[in-house]
């Protein structure tokens, strides 16, 4: 008889806390599978956020997704707006960072890289040069080139190409005051296709997908420059998804997603949609390399003037 009892107030009190489980997630404004949340994402990476944002609403009746698309430095600075729950940059925290961040809005902090991205060089469709190495590129952003050649950048601010450029090529040397700052990435293509003397930075994402109308277009006005590799053959590539994979393209990139929250909401959930094999299938159409998933990488014979 004891044992009935036991087992009868084992059940009450599980029933009991399924219902107080069940009850706070229906009092919380949002869930991975409704509400609205804002987030926050570089403008380098519209196209694809875009398509991924579309697809979480789609399979999600009742959430709503608002992007917000800045520069880079805007977005870190939303990584302490409580009205942002999550930024996509190229920007990773450390561990400290990552503390400082959920003890000072008590909530919990999650990152993780989920595809690899490119910077693409481009050059008006009747350049003749288009090959560089490092050093070349380097000297084009100090105005120290043979060539008079005018870079120009997405965005009026720090987006994460001119972090990019500005840490990780020119290491602290100065560019060159010919360089041009666009408002967008497509301003950028636009802007390249009507000055022959110009030479575009742009996340690869922008003109890297040949089945997308848009940037189908966007590569009849443009051409895409090639890169010597980073490996020991010293060939000159593009930014294709096998040169991502093992780095070899020199101007190679993490995409990762920082969300932050006080319960399991719609931002987890957006996240997990990123990790999964549908999320990384998308970065794949869009010509990044999908970070999440193992793929191998098989010799072909490859026309890389058609993509």
């Amino acid at each position: 008889m004891r044992c009935i009892y036991t087992s009868i107030l084992l059940l009450v009190i599980y029933l009991a806390s399924c219902k107080s489980e069940k009850s706070r997630i229906e009092e919380q404004p949002d869930a991975p599978g409704k509400g609205t949340i804002t987030i926050s994402a570089d403008e380098s990476f519209k196209p694809i956020v875009d398509e991924l944002v579309k697809v979480y609403e789609s399979n999600n009746y009742g959430t709503k997704i608002n992007v917000q698309y800045k520069p880079e430095a805007d977005c870190i600075k939303d990584l302490w707006n409580d009205s942002i729950r999550m930024v996509i940059s190229t920007i990773a925290l450390t561990e400290g960072e990552r503390r400082k961040l959920s003890d000072s809005l008590k909530v919990s902090v999650d990152q993780l890289p989920v595809a690899r991205d490119a910077i693409a060089v481009i050059m008006h469709p009747g350049a003749k040069e288009t090959e560089f190495d490092m050093d070349d590129i380097k000297n084009i952003l100090a105005g120290t080139y043979s060539r008079p050649l005018i870079p120009v950048f997405d965005g009026v601010k720090a987006t994460s190409s001119v972090r990019f450029i500005v840490d990780s090529v020119m290491k602290g040397a100065k560019l060159t005051d010919r360089a041009v700052a666009a408002r967008t990435s497509d301003s950028v293509i636009n802007y390249v296709a009507k000055n022959p003397d110009a030479i575009g930075f742009v996340g690869v994402s922008w003109i890297g997908n040949p089945n997308d109308d848009e940037q189908s277009s966007f590569l009849k006005k443009v051409k895409i420059c090639r890169l010597k590799s980073t490996d020991s053959t010293g060939n000159y590539i593009l930014p294709v998804q096998a040169n991502l994979y093992g780095r070899i393209y020199p101007m190679t990139r993490d995409l990762t997603y920082i969300v932050k929250e006080k319960y399991r909401g719609l931002g987890t959930g957006f996240a997990q949609l990123m990790a999964t094999e549908i999320g990384q299938l998308i970065f794949k159409r869009a010509y990044l390399m999908p970070g999440r998933r193992y793929y191998v990488i098989r010799p072909i014979q490859l026309n890389e003037d058609s993509i």
